[in-house]
């Protein structure tokens, strides 16, 4: 089984020094599944995490995962280059997460390191290649977007880390989140300037009971509306309430399917204008419509039948 497409609804943590969670974690239905080498892990079990890593991305794929990946320890730590050679040497890898990326030479370090240890995923023609995922944490990073986005072929997403952000710059998160809004929108606005498929939202710490499910959902909704596309867990009950809110709903569906469908017969008509439901709808708006029919199928949307239920639509 190969790795699906990507969307990144949600991207959960597991610690790779865990057993027990490793092998729970197969029974999770998510996006993407991050193996984690760096804070869940002390330095006395790196070794023995790398080991337990190897052996789970070895075994056959299941069906509930689209992507595996494995947070290796960030670049200046010391341990990269250990986590890379050992985790490199499993067949269904689809993504490494790099954290503390703070320049572009970050991400030209691991670059280097997978093209030279899998040089038939990394060639010319390759089809497969290792995605790379960079975890912006600082204020630096913040300000080296530009070329952080530019650094690799294989970067395919950009994630907020909010505690360390908080930490480098000696600011206090509060729950309405109005200190990371500048560098929460700069991370979105990057991402979608360099036409990479992820921005994933930061880590909400909250989540047992009701109240920490509200906050969840709360903080869910509101990276969504800076134009983030996923977000981070750190436990498998966040997981569906995120994957659902970060879907298109049934509505939005709905929608985009009419315009799609109105907009092809508006174009073999010759109509450059036209209007849906008393709006207008111009190239932008069939644009993002037809973004969002992909997503829908990629998040198992039956877009089929929807096509079919409004395949009369007409332009207004």
């Amino acid at each position: 089984m190969a790795a699906s497409p990507i969307v990144r609804r949600a991207l959960l943590y597991v610690p790779g020094s865990s057993t027990r969670f490793l092998e729970k974690s197969r029974g999770v239905a998510v996006d993407t599944i991050c193996y984690d080498l760096e804070d869940s892990v002390t330095p006395g079990k790196k070794a023995e995490a790398r080991s337990n890593l190897q052996s789970i991305l070895s075994r056959e794929r299941v069906s509930g995962i689209r992507e595996q990946a494995v947070r290796i320890n960030s670049v200046d730590s010391g341990y990269a280059l250990d986590d890379l050679t050992q985790v490199l040497k499993a067949p269904n890898l689809d993504a490494l997460v790099i954290p503390k990326v703070n320049s572009a030479s970050d991400l030209h370090f691991v670059t280097d390191v997978i093209r030279h240890a899998l040089p038939d995923r990394h060639g010319p023609d390759a089809k497969s290649p290792i995605r790379l995922i960079a975890l912006i944490e600082s204020a630096r990073a913040v300000m080296h977007l530009s070329a952080i986005c530019k650094a690799s072929p294989y970067l395919s997403g950009l994630i907020f880390a909010a505690e360390d952000f908080a930490l480098d710059l000696s600011i206090t998160r509060t729950p309405d989140l109005n200190e990371f809004l500048y560098a929460r929108s700069a991370i979105a606005t990057a991402a979608r300037a360099f036409n990479l498929p992820s921005t994933i939202d930061l880590v909400t710490t909250s989540f047992r009971g009701n109240e920490g499910q509200q906050v969840l959902k709360e903080e869910s909704e509101g990276g969504k509306r800076m134009g983030y596309n996923g977000k981070q867990c750190i436990h498998p009950s966040q997981v569906d309430l995120v994957q659902n809110i970060f879907s298109p709903s049934q509505a939005e569906v709905d929608y985009a399917v009419r315009v799609v469908i109105a907009d092809g017969k508006a174009d073999a008509q010759g109509r450059g204008a036209w209007t849906l439901d008393g709006k207008m709808i111009d190239v932008p708006v069939v644009g993002k419509a037809k973004a969002l029919v992909k997503k829908a199928e990629l998040c198992g949307v039956d877009v089929a039948s929807v096509r079919e239920k409004f395949k009369d639509q007409e332009p207004e």
